[in-house]
């Protein structure tokens, strides 16, 4: 089997929720900063999927979390990685991961941009793989421990008190058992959002909440001995990503669990927060890592008795997918994000949608990903590059 072309699509579905609310748009584009977090949102559902087509014919997909300028990171796979692939064996996912990945080693490009490229490609490989088989891939990884995955809901798409709880008694009433919050406002005003939650939900109920790396270490700790009196589960990003030392002091100081990894696509950088014992959950982002590396980090995790909750944001339905795999196999798996928001969308390019419900995700089945793209409806949403 020998790969024969790879297309790349750069996808734009419009949202009809800004990201938590309260914006502000940056020039004539559709991106906006919110009126708290630093990062850059977008009112589209932005993505970049790659499709690797073999010699007999055999298709597999792949996909990169690209919230922001997915035609940065399809440049990279048209002009950098895809000369690499050509004629190659897509079934050596591991060979080809190193080559992609050395290809700009000595140049620095060793995160970012770079390796989200490689993440849709190698994605893509081992849809191929698996469909090759005939197996889903979490055969080829050895096995579904699981074949329905814990899910917690993620984020409010209600700016006023009332409308958050509204939403959390929506949920919990569709049978979900956990709500991650969103915070970052202020030690007063974030304690009184959690106070206000768990009230609402009751004791019983699982809450965790996300600040988006704003604070300070001092005022995380602060933060989390409040949220700990209320139950949490666990503080996510509560510092800088770039402050190791930050994370661990604030790990230490609680005994809450504090989360982090979003942001980070090899083990290379999880390999120091390990040492370090810089967070007590991870949470990396398979459209970020690929399945290859992904599974390297959370086998790393486990000899640290690290747990891991993937993260999910704006990814599309192979995305989705391809974490599900990823979670049905993985030994020390924690817990998975669902984002009410995203999911609808993210099923708009599948022949037949993922399931979430009653607080579980069901594991796709058939070969590969266990998911076709529905190639008529992607090409509503994407243009080719």
């Amino acid at each position: 089997m020998m790969i024969q072309s790879i297309d790349i699509y750069i996808v734009k579905i419009p949202k009809l929720i800004p990201y938590q609310g309260n914006v502000k748009f940056r020039g004539e584009t559709d991106y906006y900063t919110h009126a708290k977090y630093k990062a850059i949102y977008s009112t589209q559902q932005e993505s970049m999927i790659v499709k690797i087509t073999t010699a007999c014919g055999l298709i597999g997909w792949g996909e990169a979390l690209s919230p922001i300028a997915p035609e940065v990171t399809g440049e990279i796979v048209r002009k950098i990685l895809s000369p690499l692939l050509i004629g190659e064996d897509p079934r050596n996912v591991e060979v080809l991961w190193n080559t992609m990945y050395d290809s700009m080693r000595e140049r620095g490009f060793l995160s970012g941009f770079m390796v989200t490229a490689i993440a849709a490609v190698d994605i893509a490989l081992w849809d191929l793989w698996g469909k090759s088989l005939q197996l889903p891939v979490c055969r080829l990884l050895g096995g579904a421990a699981r074949q329905r995955i814990h899910a917690y809901q993620s984020g409010f798409a209600a700016e006023d008190d009332q409308g958050k709880i509204r939403l959390a008694l929506d949920w919990q009433a569709e049978g979900f058992n956990a709500i991650k919050i969103h915070l970052g406002y202020g030690l007063l005003r974030d304690a009184q959002v959690a106070q206000l939650i768990r009230e609402a939900v009751g004791d019983d109920f699982r809450l965790m909440a996300d600040v988006h790396q704003q604070y300070p270490v001092s005022q995380a700790i602060q933060l989390g001995r409040r949220l700990e009196r209320l139950g949490f589960d666990f503080l996510e990003a509560p510092v800088s990503c770039e402050d190791i030392n930050g994370i661990a002091e604030v790990s230490r100081a609680l005994d809450m669990a504090v989360a982090i990894g979003e942001e980070i696509r090899t083990r290379y950088e999880f390999k120091e927060r390990l040492l370090r014992r810089a967070g007590d959950i991870y949470q990396p982002d398979i459209g970020f890592t690929g399945i290859t590396e992904m599974r390297k980090i959370a086998t790393m995790s486990e000899a640290f008795h690290i747990p891991i909750a993937p993260h999910i944001s704006n990814g599309l339905g192979i995305c989705i997918a391809a974490t599900l795999q990823l979670c049905a196999n993985m030994n020390n798996f924690y817990i998975l994000e669902f984002q009410p928001t995203v999911f609808a969308i993210a099923n708009l390019i599948l022949q037949e949608p993922l399931v979430c419900e009653a607080g579980y995700y069901h594991l796709p089945e058939g070969p590969g990903l266990g998911i076709e793209v529905n190639e008529t409806k992607l090409a509503q949403h994407a243009v080719r590059l």
